[in-house]
């Protein structure tokens, strides 16, 4: 797809049960510090994969965040390294080092750019929490970055879709049918349909139910200073690793 292309508006479609879903083809984008990678980030990744039936998904730690502080961040090339191992064996995810092999600020908006050349013809489909979603407005240049990609939204404990709605980048539907088949999405959603919608930019907006895995990075940092297990909590080769190579977070 040619930058600046746009698709016609598309109501939202809803995954009904008994029909056989349309395969997409394309690569998913993870991002994120992954600090460290966890059990969380893996399951996420591969029920979107399912879900949507993309290529495969791609992981991109970032490099330097802009928006979150360095104080506690574990080396670019050491959160690299341990997202490699987190991986390995899945022939469907694979990892990048466009963000942490570059110097300066990591914007997703410049990495969905360089994923496009990359991959010329290939649809790129940017995996965010429901909380992140929400904070879309604070990233640089978010107009330019749902050109680039369809959004996949996955469930977040505490952040209902209902909040994604209200986003100004969710194309808003005036008529009051439309309204209410926004309604019926919402309640699809939450019985696990995944649910197609529009962004204002023309892509789509895929509202995907995942499993609530509550585990975080802060969560494991925590125990690891207080010198309790996380074991389970991420895979076993990244724990080992974080051990053997004293990260400090």
């Amino acid at each position: 797809m040619q930058r600046g292309q746009k698709e016609k508006k598309q109501s939202p479609e809803l995954k009904q049960k008994g029909k056989k879903q349309k395969k997409l083809s394309g690569i998913g984008v993870m991002g994120g510090t992954f600090n460290p990678v966890h059990s969380g980030h893996l399951r996420v990744a591969e029920e979107v994969r399912e879900t949507l039936g993309l290529e495969k998904v791609l992981f991109v730690p970032a490099g330097t965040p802009p928006l979150k502080a360095s104080h506690g961040l574990a080396p670019a090339r050491k959160r690299l390294e341990m997202v490699r191992l987190a991986v390995a064996g899945n022939p469907f995810f694979e990892v990048s080092d466009l963000e942490c092999g570059k110097s300066g600020p990591s914007y997703t908006v410049s990495t969905l750019e360089r994923l496009s050349e990359m991959h010329p013809g290939k649809r790129l489909f940017f995996i965010t929490g429901a909380d992140v979603f929400l904070d879309l407005h604070r990233w640089w240049r978010p107009g330019r970055l749902i050109e680039l990609a369809d959004l996949v939204v996955v469930s977040r404990p505490g952040y209902p879709f209902s909040g994604v709605l209200d986003s100004p980048f969710v194309l808003k539907e005036k008529d009051l049918s439309k309204k209410k088949r926004q309604a019926a999405a919402l309640e699809a959603v939450k019985a696990g349909r995944m649910v197609r919608m529009g962004l204002a930019s023309g892509r789509a907006l895929y509202l995907v139910k995942v499993t609530a895995l509550e585990i975080s990075a802060r969560q494991i940092r925590a125990l690891l200073k207080s010198g309790r297990s996380p074991r389970y909590l991420l895979p076993e080769q990244v724990l080992s690793f974080i051990i053997q190579n004293k990260i400090k977070f």
